[in-house]
């Protein structure tokens, strides 16, 4: 499977009315802390909104949500595995990412035979609080070799102009957050990183 190059993580479906006209054609809805009602509505909402612009939704996280409402992929962090279902996650025909930091979570990730996997944080961060000190482009490189033409997805710390030395290195895919959603004019910087990733083909999905 290949995906585009740039995938932009937002935490409300509002940045997807924004963004998704630019061209954007992978992106990850990362909701926390709110109540079923709304996470159903904003989800449904994301998943209607890619569909309109035959873009790829992952829902972070709410897996039985994503069941529920017909998603096509999910990414879950080492955490959320601990109490996720993944047969039935596969059983429903979602695709799953895996966040990975070490080379314990990098083995525990391959054993469930995911769609992507993610690495970081590849630079210091202030998305959220970690325990893990940046990966680095060796990283990158490394992880790369392990998990083959299955695709490596890098986060953390990434700007448009850290992009192509972290693609370079080996990343298949980039994502970003703060460097979109801080921006002063964050569709001016979803074009530059539509410029800088080469993102102009639709994404094989």
């Amino acid at each position: 499977m290949k995906l585009p190059n740039f995938y932009p993580i937002f935490d409300q479906s509002e940045w997807l009315h924004r963004t998704l006209p630019l061209g954007v054609k992978l992106v990850q809805l990362r909701i926390k802390e709110r109540d079923a009602a709304t996470l159903a509505g904003e989800i449904a909402a994301s998943r209607d909104l890619c569909a309109d612009h035959r873009a790829l939704l992952v829902v972070n996280d709410h897996w039985q949500i994503s069941i529920e409402l017909g998603c096509s992929f999910v990414h879950l962090g080492q955490e959320d595995l601990d109490s996720a279902d993944v047969a039935a996650i596969r059983r429903a025909g979602i695709r799953l990412g895996v966040s990975t930091h070490d080379e314990n979570e990098l083995e525990r990730a391959l054993s469930l035979d995911p769609d992507y996997v993610a690495l970081g944080p590849i630079f210091p961060t202030i998305l959220k609080k970690m325990k893990w000190q940046e990966q680095g482009l060796p990283r990158v490189r490394e992880w790369k070799k392990r998990i083959g033409k299955r695709p490596l997805v890098a986060i953390g710390g990434i700007s448009v102009e850290r992009a192509p030395d972290v693609l370079a290195a080996g990343a298949d895919v980039i994502a970003a957050v703060t460097d979109i959603t801080l921006n002063a004019d964050p569709e001016a910087r979803v074009a530059q990183w539509l410029a800088t990733t080469g993102e102009t083909a639709k994404a094989d999905v």
